[in-house]
């Protein structure tokens, strides 16, 4: 009988496993403050949630804004080669 209850409880996880919904399905956008020229923080968004706010002097701030400098570099430069 224990196996029995066991496989009953078991298969009872992985239904409530399968059935639990996403938080959400938006996608995670960051948004660059800045104040008098200077990036003073960058915010982690979801669609209009305010997620968390992250340092631009930490390790993951400086990867953000390269990453973003990198792309808003690159879309410059095509447009001023199509030009």
């Amino acid at each position: 009988m224990p196996e029995n209850e066991t496989a009953v409880t078991d298969s009872a996880a992985a239904q409530t496993a399968e059935t639990k919904p996403e938080a959400s399905t938006e996608e995670i956008t960051y948004h660059a403050v800045e104040k008098d020229g200077v990036v003073t923080a960058i915010w982690e968004m979801q669609g209009r949630k305010h997620l968390r706010t992250i340092d631009p002097r930490s390790r993951q701030g400086q990867d953000i804004l390269r990453l973003y400098t990198t792309e808003h570099h690159d879309e410059v430069a095509g447009e001023a080669a199509a030009s």
